[in-house]
């Protein structure tokens, strides 16, 4: 029986139309993401809790020492996170000697504290071997250095209440710490912290005024000092938000002896202080004590 050729064509999936496709779907609205309006810059995950003022807006400012073993790495990265946020702070190493990385493991490059310059360390370092300095790091650390400080000083060696003038005049963070104490030291390893702590009592506490010693512990390393800089401008933050509230309720009579009721009052708050900042960079364990210059 003969069939129409056209009703075949027709029938012929290869030849047949395919079917629109169907409209797509109405675009969504977006919503425009807003950031946190009380964030701190430094935190590990972007959000602090609170809206704490800074002391560049002209309050009061507690007064910041840093330490780590050579005054090069964590506490210089420190002193400068510290000053750049308008805090009074000044930095100093424990060890006997600054010992920076050399060819090898065995031959360190070894500096007196409180003579030689990061700027002579930088040039020395440079004229040595300036491609392998600049590739682990010790040149670029330098240069940050040098624009910080004029050298790395030594705890030990530290006369506390003796006038920090002259040469020291140009530090960042001198601004406010010319009286030579300060309320807080902050070390980046425990050794440091112990040898602090253990050089306060040989000190025999001459000026009778109460210093918080913390540690935050902080491997030895670029990245790892980096961030320690921004957790201990988190601490310092909370710190001075504290004293601030407590010189407004108690009033600010007896604060630079150490004695009175707000003094008392920020002292009594330091450790749950430290624990709530603990909990925000639970990666950097600390330890408190309260020591006396």
């Amino acid at each position: 029986m003969a069939s129409d050729p056209r009703l075949a064509r027709i029938s012929d999936p290869r030849t047949s139309t395919p079917p629109h496709p169907p409209p797509p779907p109405p675009p969504m609205e977006e919503t425009p993401q807003q950031e946190p309006s009380d964030a701190v810059a430094g935190t590990p995950n972007g959000t602090v809790q609170d809206s704490r003022l800074r002391p560049e807006d002209g309050g009061f400012k507690l007064k910041f020492c840093t330490v780590c073993a050579n005054n090069q790495n964590r506490s210089m990265e420190a002193h400068l996170r510290l000053s750049l946020a308008s805090y009074p702070v000044i930095s100093f190493g424990t060890g006997s000697l600054v010992r920076l990385p050399g060819p090898s493991i065995t031959q360190p490059n070894v500096y007196p504290f409180n003579v030689i310059s990061y700027d002579q360390m930088y040039s020395e370092l440079s004229a040595k071997d300036s491609r392998l300095y600049r590739a682990n790091g010790l040149l670029t650390m330098l240069e940050r250095n040098r624009g910080v400080k004029f050298a790395p000083e030594r705890w030990q060696d530290w006369p506390v209440g003796k006038p920090r003038l002259d040469k020291y005049k140009q530090d960042k963070g001198s601004k406010g710490s010319e009286g030579g104490v300060v309320d807080v030291v902050i070390t980046c390893e425990e050794r440091c912290w112990d040898a602090v702590v253990d050089n306060l009592l040989e000190r025999g506490s001459p000026l009778n005024r109460p210093v918080h010693v913390i540690n935050v512990d902080i491997k030895d390393n670029h990245e790892e000092g980096l961030i320690g800089g921004s957790a201990i401008l988190d601490l310092a933050d909370s710190l001075n938000s504290a004293a601030r509230e407590e010189r407004e309720k108690n009033g600010e009579g007896g604060w630079v002896d150490g004695v009175g009721d707000a003094r008392t009052g920020f002292d009594q708050r330091v450790p749950e202080i430290l624990a709530e900042w603990q909990e925000r960079w639970p990666n950097l364990a600390a330890l408190w004590t309260l020591g006396w210059f």
